[in-house]
C-alpha cells in the first residue's frame, strides 16, 4: 500500500514538472518574432500533445494531468481577472463595452448554429462559438466546465480558434491602409473582432499607440462577459439536460462555475486597490502559467484520431463566422465609432 502510494505520488510529480516545463516552454517561445501570434497557451498545448511521442512518460503522467486540466484551469482563469482592469474600462465609456455585447450576443448563436447546420456535436459547437466570439482559448476552457466537454473537444476547440485568430490577424493587418480608419477606430475593429488578446494586441499595435490601447480596450470588454456567459450557458445546459432526462423528478441542478466569481472579484480588487495594482503584472504572469500548466495537460491526453475525424466542418463553420464578425465590426466602428 505503502509503495502503490509513493508512486502514485511519483505520477502526480511528473504530470506537475511537465505540464510546467511545457507552460515554461511555451512563454518564451511567445517571446520570439511570429510565435506571438501563435500565444502561449496554444504553444503550452502544443507541445503537450508532442510530448505524447514518449509514450511511458505519457501514460505515468496522465494520473495527475486531470486534475492539472480541472482545478488548475479554474485558478488560472480567477488569476485572469486581475488583467481586466475595469477602470480602464470605465474611464473609456460604455461605447466599446455596448459594442462588445452586440458582438458577442450575435456571434455566440450564429456560430452555434452555423456549426450544427453542419452537423457539429452539440458541445462543440458551443465551444467554438465561445471562443470565436469571446477570447479565444480562455473562453473555451471558462465554459468547458459547464458544458461538461471532453478533453478533445475542448482541445479542438482551441486549435480551431488559435489558426483562425492568427490568419484573421495577418488579414486585418494587411487590410487596415484601403480600410480608411483613423488608428483609434482600427484598434476598435480589432478587438472587436479578433479572437485571443494576443491577436488584437498584435493587429491593433499596427495602428501604433493608439490603436493598440483602443485594440485592449474593446478586446477587454469582450473578456468581462465571459463570467455571464459561462452563467447562462451553465443555466440553459442544465435545463436542456434535465428536458432530455428519462427521470422527470429529477431536480433542476444548475453548474454554476464559481470561479467566474473569483475573476469578477479579482478584477475588482486588481482596479481599486492600489496596493495590489503594483503587483498585478506579475499577478497576470501567474495566471498564464497555471493556465498554461492546464493547456499542456489537455494535449497530454488529446485523442489524435478524434480531432482528425471531428475537426473539419467545425473549421469550415468557424471560417465562415470569422468572415462574418470581421464584417461586423467593421460595420460598428463605421457606424458608431
Amino acid at each position: 500500500m505503502h509503495l502503490s502510494t509513493m508512486i502514485d505520488w511519483r505520477h502526480a510529480l511528473l504530470g506537475v514538472v511537465l505540464t510546467l516545463a511545457c507552460s515554461l516552454a511555451g512563454q518564451s517561445l511567445a517571446a520570439l518574432p511570429g510565435f506571438s501570434l501563435i500565444g502561449h497557451l496554444v504553444l503550452a498545448l502544443l507541445l503537450g500533445m508532442v510530448i505524447q511521442v514518449c509514450r511511458p512518460v505519457t501514460l505515468a503522467a496522465r494520473e495527475s494531468t486531470g486534475f492539472i486540466a480541472n482545478k488548475f484551469l479554474r485558478a488560472g482563469i480567477i488569476f485572469l481577472g486581475f488583467k481586466l482592469n475595469l477602470i480602464v474600462l470605465v474611464s473609456a465609456g460604455l461605447q466599446s463595452l455596448e459594442a462588445a455585447v452586440f458582438v458577442v450576443a450575435i456571434m455566440i448563436p450564429l456560430n452555434y448554429a452555423a456549426a450544427r447546420f453542419l452537423r457539429v456535436d452539440h458541445t462543440l459547437a458551443l465551444l467554438t462559438a465561445c471562443g470565436c466570439s469571446i477570447c479565444g482559448a480562455a473562453a473555451v476552457m471558462g465554459v468547458s466546465g459547464a458544458l461538461k466537454a471532453k478533453a478533445d473537444q475542448s482541445v479542438l476547440a482551441v486549435a480551431i480558434v488559435a489558426i483562425l485568430g492568427t490568419v484573421f490577424t495577418l488579414i486585418e493587418v494587411f487590410a487596415q491602409p484601403i480600410l480608411g480608419f483613423t488608428d483609434s477606430q482600427f484598434g476598435v475593429m480589432a478587438g472587436l473582432s479578433l479572437h485571443e488578446i494576443a491577436h488584437a494586441v498584435a493587429a491593433g499595435g499596427s495602428a501604433g499607440p493608439v490603436g493598440t490601447d483602443s485594440a485592449i480596450i474593446a478586446k477587454l470588454s469582450r473578456v468581462l462577459l465571459l463570467a455571464p456567459v459561462a452563467i447562462i450557458l451553465g443555466i440553459v445546459e442544465a435545463w436542456r439536460q434535465r428536458r432530455q432526462s428519462q427521470d422527470r423528478d429529477q431536480k433542476f441542478k444548475v453548474p454554476i462555475p464559481w470561479f467566474m466569481g473569483g475573476f469578477i472579484a479579482a478584477s475588482a480588487i486588481g482596479s481599486y486597490i492600489p496596493a495590489i495594482g503594483l503587483a498585478v503584472p506579475m499577478l497576470v504572469k501567474i495566471a498564464y502559467l497555471i493556465l498554461g500548466m492546464a493547456m499542456a495537460a489537455l494535449g497530454l491526453n488529446v485523442n489524435f484520431s478524434v480531432i482528425a475525424k471531428e475537426g473539419v466542418r467545425p473549421m469550415v463553420s468557424a471560417i465562415t463566422c470569422s468572415f462574418v464578425i470581421l464584417a461586423l465590426s467593421w460595420f460598428i466602428v463605421r457606424t458608431w465609432f
